[in-house]
């Protein structure tokens, strides 16, 4: 039984964008777009920009504040446009700098903010100034803003070092000199068609000011950072350590006890602090309204150092994403990221899926010992379908009752499971061919979306044709399904948004009644309680008038797997 009347925790709060000088994203929806799977206007089966903009109306519809563009620079797609070769161009596959400039008009009438992508690691190796470096000899300018090395060995055979590659195998690849004979080799963090940038170069550091000013001055309302913490490397590149686990890159929901991740030597390097202090004062000059937000995969305390009043804005908060189906996990990490960013004077943030996970209607579809996915293959044990998608529907209430920002990624609101089965010839994630077929990569989670389920390919493109293949499943969820369709994933998003608007739970005062031992999550912004049963068996709702439940029931009782708004009764 969870009752209103408990003591609560100590309170924690948000700050408000009303608040705080029309500092917008403190309290914003930002709607995560994935360009070429989101809608495609050519039939060619690739999302494009006159794709989105044709339907920014739908986004309007369902409430939410921003979007948030994956790349769509010009690049050869070794990572999916994550490897760019001209920061300030459109890759002709998503249309043209006219159409990216229609589409940030038509979002800025509609009300909507957008912010893009910025990939500062890495570049591609069909970068100019890469295919320069090639050319150049060991020790030239060229080759000095990337990390070109001799190998160690006799020969010069083995890598500089024995830094491993985020989508396996070395981070290094040799090249070949002009004259056939083996040459230096050079880093990539990620695939080899990633290298990375060296930011002790000042050439790299103007490069990207004037590239943050070419997309601020097209209006542009912020830039998510990609792979933030790992721009700057530990001087001399030395070895990591022998145990894997003391620098995880992806270990965000460690620390929440104390115990902070030790930096890695190819990122979390304090040096990288400069660089932000330097964008910030970039962005500063077009007026406080515009934002970074960074992609960091470290616990909440840690985190707070990139929140620095002179650095970023915001930043991704994973280790919620990475809580699970756990009300003791979960009150942890709420209670850690609201302790650290009030300390910080930043807004938290909230996620739960985006296109590098498995979508949580599918992660939550598994046991809470299931170990970390990195895509699913028909071959793999599979989710319980319908308890994933119960469960998502749960934790997503829960997460929009929460003060601070939220960020979803697109087809969440259809409740669209990860394509668990698809075809290992269709797979196209580096990681995929860099694991050598052992990890399935995030193809899964980037299945083009079904707009309407009896059109070609789901309503997504007109010629019937799909970069990845739809599952059979995408039809029934398709949007034109769910909406108006009491009841559906999408109207209990559009419900959900509306209630979180209108009671400003964004900027709301958290208080706390449940504890982490208990089997819920229950707490109150303002005048709602959102209560989440994450145990096994039904529990008590405290009195009030339930407003939005994630399943049907009575208001009295709140079976397992679900959540309930409750508003409160005034007291006489």
């Amino acid at each position: 039984m969870v009752t209103d009347d408990r003591p609560a925790a100590p309170t924690a709060t948000a700050k408000s964008g009303m608040d705080d000088n029309g500092q917008w994203w403190r309290d914003a929806v930002v709607y995560q777009i994935y360009p070429r799977s989101f809608a495609d206007s050519d039939g060619d089966g690739i999302g494009d920009l006159r794709g989105i903009s044709d339907r920014l109306d739908r986004l309007v519809d369902l409430g939410v504040d921003c979007i948030w563009l994956s790349p769509f620079y010009v690049s050869p797609g070794a990572d999916a446009g994550y490897d760019v070769a001209d920061y300030r161009d459109v890759d002709p596959m998503f249309g043209t700098l006219h159409d990216f400039d229609t589409l940030l008009a038509k979002a800025h009438r509609l009300g909507l903010r957008v912010i893009v992508d910025l990939v500062p690691n890495h570049t591609s190796t069909a970068h100019p100034w890469f295919q320069e470096a090639l050319a150049a000899p060991p020790g030239s300018p060229e080759r000095s803003r990337f990390h070109f090395r001799d190998g160690r060995g006799a020969d010069g055979s083995e890598p500089p070092n024995n830094w491993p590659s985020a989508f396996f195998g070395p981070a290094w690849t040799r090249t070949t000199d002009p004259d056939g004979k083996p040459g230096q080799w050079y880093l990539h963090m990620f695939d080899s068609g990633q290298p990375d940038w060296n930011w002790d170069n000042e050439e790299v550091r103007e490069e990207f000011r004037s590239i943050l000013r070419f997309w601020l001055d097209r209006g542009v309302d912020g830039f998510r950072v990609d792979c933030a913490t790992a721009l700057v490397k530990a001087p001399g590149l030395p070895d990591v350590p022998e145990n894997p686990d003391d620098y995880d890159f992806f270990a965000a929901v460690r620390g929440l006890d104390g115990q902070d991740l030790p930096p890695s030597p190819g990122g979390d390097q304090e040096g990288v602090h400069d660089i932000y202090r330097d964008w910030r004062s970039v962005l500063d000059e077009y007026g406080a309204d515009r934002i970074l937000t960074g992609e960091i995969w470290l616990p909440p305390r840690q985190i707070s150092r990139y929140l620095r009043p002179d650095e970023m804005h915001q930043a991704f908060n994973f280790a919620y994403l990475e809580a699970g189906w756990s009300a003791d996990r979960v009150h942890r990490v709420v209670r850690a990221t609201l302790a650290a960013h009030d300390e910080a004077g930043a807004a938290a943030t909230w996620v739960l899926s985006n296109h590098d996970v498995v979508r949580h209607a599918t992660r939550f579809g598994f046991g809470p010992d299931a170990p970390r996915m990195f895509g699913i293959r028909a071959t793999d044990p599979q989710p319980d379908t319908a308890l994933g998608l119960r469960r998502a529907r749960a934790a997503t209430l829960s997460m929009l009752a929460l003060p601070g920002s939220a960020y979803l990624y697109q087809g969440e609101e259809l409740g669209l499971p990860e394509h668990t089965t698809l075809n290992d010839e269709a797979r196209q994630d580096p990681a995929w061919r860099r694991s050598g077929g052992t990890q399935a990569g995030r193809d899964g989670c980037r299945i083009p979306l079904p707009w309407e389920a009896d059109r070609p390919a789901a309503g997504f493109s007109p010629g019937g044709k799909t970069w990845l293949p739809q599952p059979s499943a995408y039809a029934r969820l398709a949007r034109d399904r769910q909406q108006e369709t009491a009841g559906s994933t999408l109207e209990m998003y559009r419900q959900a948004l509306g209630i979180r608007k209108a009671r400003h739970l964004g900027h709301g005062k958290l208080d706390w009644l449940s504890e982490p031992a208990d089997a819920v999550v229950a707490l109150r912004n303002g005048d709602l309680l959102s209560v989440t049963n994450m145990g096994n068996v039904p529990v008590g709702l405290p009195p009030g008038d339930v407003v939005l439940r994630s399943e049907p029931g009575p208001d009295t009782v709140l079976e397992p797997d679900t959540t309930a708004w409750i508003l409160s009764r005034p007291t006489a």
